[in-house]
């Protein structure tokens, strides 16, 4: 069976993850490692076996498809190059800097009939999938999504960082048109939002608050789902559910079994066999624009009232 070859374009913590995860594919030849940093190029390619470069245009010619992450302000440039030249994409989120960039991402791949996928892993977390099938009709739902300050990803707000991941799986879980937005953020340690509150109201009446900090103690990445007679309470770091429902008047508290795997792995997984079989990706560009439109509209209150 003919492998097919694939770059990861950027070598920092997620770069590096990406080459580790396709280095031990079998069917993937990991046929290029790209960093306009050279000694993290040579270091990356050395440890995966691959080949360094320092110019991501000088693969476009040797492999089939691209993992991209790096900084979110070159996604679109780097995207477009690759999908113009009949090379599959996956670009980590958010997928571009702005709503305009995702569209014309959208209709090169779309013109190319290449796939382009978007790096929102939560979806490929065994739990969020577990939860679809138990996930009737939330009436509330609330995400909290903390973290210590990190060393990377302050070029954005806590938003297009963090809250991002949670917009995305509750317009994945509500499937309703946002109404209505209710926000506010503060600047801490970084010269952009470090931590936000925010409410989204949709038209079928669900209502979900969402909390996203990088100055937080501990961590925490959890998603509670109010519904009719249950509620499901999910850890994400621990891919553990929790479901509480209620029965003759009693509430019963039951754990959803969850086989446990690595949500990025699953995420590549996706992507290779999304390639293989001309299968559209479950997080496509229309998917990263959706939530990208609601993170830059929560950004763009914040600064207004600030």
């Amino acid at each position: 069976m003919k492998k097919i070859k694939v770059a990861v374009i950027g070598t920092g913590h997620l770069g590096k993850i990406h080459a580790r995860i396709y280095n031990n594919m079998p069917q993937v030849e990991l046929a290029g490692i790209c960093d306009i940093d050279k000694e993290k190029a040579n270091s990356c390619a050395l440890e995966f076996k691959s080949i360094a470069y320092l110019d991501y245009k000088k693969l476009i010619n040797k492999v089939d498809a691209v993992s991209i992450a790096t900084p979110t302000i070159t996604h679109f440039k780097i995207a477009r190059a690759f999908l113009k030249n009949n090379i599959h994409v996956l670009v980590e989120k958010p997928i571009t800097s702005t709503t305009l960039e995702a569209q014309k991402l959208i209709k090169f791949a779309r013109a190319k009939r290449k796939i382009l996928q978007v790096g929102h892993v939560e979806r490929f977390n065994p739990a969020i999938r577990t939860i679809q099938g138990f996930c009737k009709n939330p009436k509330f739902i609330e995400c909290h999504r903390l973290s210590p300050y990190p060393k990377r990803g302050t070029d954005v707000s806590v938003i297009l960082d963090l809250m991002i991941h949670d917009i995305d799986i509750v317009l994945s879980l509500v499937k309703s048109p946002l109404l209505q937005t209710h926000a506010i953020g503060v600047n801490v340690l970084s010269p952009n939002e470090d931590i936000a509150s925010v409410r989204l109201i949709f038209k079928n009446g669900t209502v979900c608050n969402l909390t996203a900090s990088r100055v937080s103690d501990e961590g925490m990445r959890k998603i509670r789902i109010f519904q009719k007679d249950s509620y499901l309470s999910l850890d994400y770091a621990q891919q553990k559910i929790i479901c509480y429902k209620k029965e003759n008047n009693r509430i019963i508290k039951e754990e959803i079994l969850v086989a446990k795997k690595e949500p990025l792995a699953e995420e590549l997984s996706s992507f290779i066999e999304c390639i293989k079989k001309g299968k559209q990706p479950i997080v496509r560009g229309k998917e990263a624009k959706d939530a990208l439109e609601i993170a830059l509209a929560i950004t763009k209150q914040i600064r207004k009232n600030a």
